[in-house]
């Protein structure tokens, strides 16, 4: 029996490597895989990395479990709360759209997605990017905490002296996959360890 898929929101906040490389440790892990990228995220991400976001697309739907739909179709599966999931993670999150979710406003399949994720109770996380913050920003950020969400922004593991951003990219990839409950625990390589000071 295939297991419920995971919803990958890709808005259009930098940060895309991180969406990227989600995807590709969710269908490692033989993870059912659902993406919905805004228009501004194929945008950003042809500006950040040196693959189209239609070629890695390309290259995820040749796994079993992968699946993609249009932000603008509302009549995707992922816009009912009758469509089993295990959860979304929107990698990364712009301000808008946390803005748009924090009050209820889900014009696109993306928003209805994670809309859909709250009411129905299941793990939603949120990788922000943008810094820094003024209060607005911080109070839609507390609302989305309050119904249930995580708040994952990408900090670099500074205890863990990561050498480049391949590091801290798989570091907050690991984090989400914790927070859906996909892992159960980070890597022994990235767990805190009390150093001798």
């Amino acid at each position: 029996m295939v297991a419920s898929p995971v919803i990958v929101g890709i808005t259009g906040a930098s940060g895309s490597v991180i969406a990227r490389e989600l995807v590709d440790a969710l269908l490692e892990r033989e993870t059912p895989v659902v993406t919905v990228a805004s228009n501004a995220a194929r945008m950003v991400w042809h500006e950040e990395l040196d693959e189209s976001y239609n070629d890695a697309v390309a290259r995820w739907v040749e796994h079993p479990h992968f699946t993609q739909y249009a932000v603008s179709d509302l009549f995707a599966p992922i816009a009912s709360g009758t469509f089993p999931t295990a959860g979304m993670v929107i990698a990364p999150a712009s301000m808008n759209s946390v803005a748009s979710l924090a009050h209820g406003l889900t014009p696109n399949l993306l928003l209805r997605a994670a809309d859909v994720t709250l009411k129905e109770r299941r793990p939603l996380t949120l990788i922000p990017r943008e810094t820094p913050l003024h209060a607005i920003h911080l109070e839609n950020m507390l609302t989305l905490s309050r119904m249930g969400a995580t708040i994952l922004p990408p900090e670099p593991p500074f205890y863990l002296k990561p050498l480049d951003i391949d590091g801290v990219v798989r570091f907050v990839v690991q984090r989400a996959l914790v927070s859906l409950g996909i892992a159960d625990r980070l890597p022994d390589d990235m767990q805190y360890r009390d150093r001798e000071r």
